[in-house]
């Protein structure tokens, strides 16, 4: 008899999660009792612990994840071929949950660089930012020139390109990209930053930078105005080698905790995300915040179905007006689209066990611990409030963290069951994994295990604990693993909204 094999999550719920593979008709041991798998369950699937009736709301974590299409076994794999979405499934009261936060022991520092306005740095950047897509080539010779060279004090020169700023008019999506180049610009990762257009693209790099002082850390030139191509690219590379020089004299000194700002994501997610690596950040998350931290919740359509946990924590009314609002203009983006927003989860999330939107939601929402829910931010804006915020973002991981990173975080915690393996700059990015055989098998691009929390080794606070002490150590400079391959040079991806002409 299998021992240990099943995680229930909740006294609730009708389903267990397979800690580990399960053969067809093995005995399970469960409490008072034991369960004969009535079909294979792979690791991280759901198994009924008794039977269910057709039509039945089914829960996991406490909550509603769907309802069966047909009468389930006791035993049997539950999955789509058993468990279909619904609407307007009834949401049970979240569970009491202490929100006022941890008290830190002590004061947790890390080293930073503490730039000239007064925000603060993990890594010290120069930036190539092209205004449209006409300059990006431009933006990455200049960036490329400098691959290999070794710059004192410099972490490196990123091209930060795209592929729009021209065949649009004004209104939202300039808008938008406008937001998100601006955030870059002024991102305090970047020590320094030149911002390149062609000279005729609808986004002006005068109009873009407009209240942004130049001279000084920005610096600004077009391709026509340099007389070409190859002129840029000198020029561009003078302008680098100028500021590189300067950017190198900049040193790390302690700064509290409170002055890091941490992008929460997941992607590539599994039945153990919610178990273990998105719980474990969430507790590494209010470790930050009892110090007066920031961290970044996102992903509006993966909170779907599970936003009355986030309502139920908001700070104030207008804040859970607020997220409600951008919930409902999901509902009428997807409706425009001829699109529904359980359009997720993915194929992959499929294959690890995740069923429906609702399942996926309540998981992903645990990444934001149980600290108030303090603001609600449209895509890109700065992020000005300590403690849990919600930034409205699409779920493709690229488009959400680029957002995050144009608020300012300077931090990214990425989640991952299948091995998501994103890399970002000029933020690091670590990537947590929720089990074990994934951060073996992909051990040099996992940056923390969190599948020790399924193992049985660690409690979710232990894991925690450990995380946010990485987190910290990853902000006074240890690379990440992606920094160590040398990736995260083309996820700049802006979300493009509004009309392409």
């Amino acid at each position: 008899m299998l021992q240990q094999a099943l995680i229930q999550l909740h006294p609730r719920d009708q389903v267990a999660v397979a800690r580990v593979a399960i053969a067809e008709g093995a005995a399970v041991a469960l409490s008072g009792g034991t369960l004969v798998a009535l079909n294979a369950i792979p690791a991280g699937h759901k198994i009924a612990l008794a039977p269910i009736a057709a039509g039945a709301v089914v829960l996991k974590y406490g909550q509603p994840i769907g309802v069966a299409s047909r009468a389930v076994a006791a035993g049997e794999h539950v999955h789509g071929h058993n468990l279909s979405m619904a609407q307007s499934l009834p949401a049970q009261a979240p569970d009491a949950v202490d929100s006022a936060g941890t008290t830190p022991a002590q004061a947790a520092t890390f080293e930073g660089f503490l730039r000239a306005d007064g925000r603060v740095g993990t890594r010290n950047y120069i930036g190539v930012l092209s205004s449209v897509n006409c300059s990006a080539t431009v933006c990455k010779a200049i960036a490329r020139s400098f691959e290999g060279m070794a710059v004192p004090g410099v972490d490196g020169v990123v091209a930060i390109t795209h592929g729009s700023g021209c065949g649009m008019s004004d209104g939202e999506g300039l808008a938008l990209l406008r937001r998100t180049l601006r955030g870059y610009a002024a991102h305090p990762n970047f020590a320094a930053v030149v911002v390149i257009g062609l000279g005729c693209e609808v986004n002006q790099v005068g109009t873009l930078l407009e209240g942004m002082e130049t001279g000084g850390r920005v610096h600004a030139l077009t391709i026509q105005g340099e007389g070409g191509t190859r002129e840029a690219i000198e020029r561009g590379q003078a302008l680098v080698r100028q500021l590189a020089a300067e950017a190198g004299k900049a040193r790390r000194t302690p700064l509290p905790a409170s002055r890091l700002v941490v992008g929460l994501q997941c992607g590539g997610s599994d039945g153990y995300s919610g178990i273990s690596a998105n719980p474990a950040l969430g507790a590494a998350v209010d470790l930050l915040v009892a110090q007066g931290g920031t961290a970044i919740l996102s992903e509006t359509p993966e909170i779907y179905g599970a936003e009355h946990l986030l309502l139920a924590r908001a700070a104030r009314p207008e804040v859970a007006e607020r997220l409600l609002e951008r919930l409902r203009w999901w509902e009428a983006y997807a409706a425009r689209n001829g699109a529904e927003l359980d359009n997720n989860p993915s194929p992959g999330n499929k294959a690890g066990g995740i069923t429906t939107i609702l399942e996926k939601s309540l998981g992903a929402v645990a990444k934001g611990g149980s600290s108030p829910l303090n603001a609600v931010l449209e895509y890109a804006q700065p992020v000005r409030d300590p403690g849990l915020v919600f930034m409205d973002t699409p779920g493709y991981d690229p488009v959400s963290a680029t957002g995050q990173v144009a608020g300012g975080a300077n931090l990214i915690c990425f989640t991952t069951g299948r091995g998501s393996t994103y890399g970002c700059k000029p933020t690091p990015s670590l990537k947590l994994a929720t089990n074990t055989p994934l951060f073996e098998r992909m051990n040099l691009d996992m940056d923390f295990n969190a599948g020790t929390i399924v193992d049985g080794r660690q409690s979710v606070a232990e894991a925690g604990e450990a995380l946010f002490r990485l987190m910290l150590d990853t902000a006074s400079g240890r690379p990440t693993r992606s920094e160590e391959h040398g990736l995260g040079d083309n996820e700049f991806v802006p979300w493009q909204l509004g009309a392409v002409m």
